[in-house]
């Protein structure tokens, strides 16, 4: 009863999270952009590459929700330690790292292009060392999920 009740409250938040994430990329992101188009108008030519420059970026990160749920139906089946789950974890592994170049990459091409602070590229260093963190968490937990499942099947095949 307790994990159902955990995995339950796992799931509500994920919607969240999509329901949070889909209003900051499809109201809040768009308004900002255009609150400071409208005070620096000298710099209204930078309003859509990087508002369509946010929005590519937040895709992984949708995706790693989907990717997600698949994750808390499969445990809610009993089976956390599965060569599946460990597959799951590790595309969330290549989802955060590549969606963490490509910010990157992002920020340094707007820089060279004149649309980019210098000080907006440092701070877009913490989003990057957040998700160079997340991209090793789940590269390690895919790993232990995949030595479990290694275990699990010996065992079984033991009995």
């Amino acid at each position: 009863m307790k994990q159902k009740l955990f995995l339950f409250w796992l799931k509500l938040f994920l919607i969240c999270i999509a329901v949070g994430g889909l209003a900051i990329f499809a109201f809040a992101l768009p308004a900002l952009g255009l609150k400071m188009k409208a005070m620096n108008p000298e710099f209204s030519h930078c309003f859509w590459p990087w508002l369509i420059f946010l929005l590519i970026s937040g895709l992984p990160c949708f995706a790693v929700l989907v990717l997600a749920g698949k994750l808390l139906s499969s445990i809610e089946k009993n089976m956390a330690f599965s060569f599946q789950n460990a597959t799951l974890l590790k595309t969330i592994s290549i989802l955060a790292a590549a969606d963490t170049a490509f910010f990157f990459a992002g920020n340094v091409v707007f820089l060279f292009l004149g649309m980019n602070h210098p000080g907006i590229l440092l701070m877009s260093l913490a989003v990057d060392f957040a998700g160079l963190t997340v991209a090793a968490l789940f590269a390690v937990l895919s790993q232990l999920v995949r030595k479990a499942a290694e275990l699990q099947e010996q065992s079984d095949l033991t009995i």
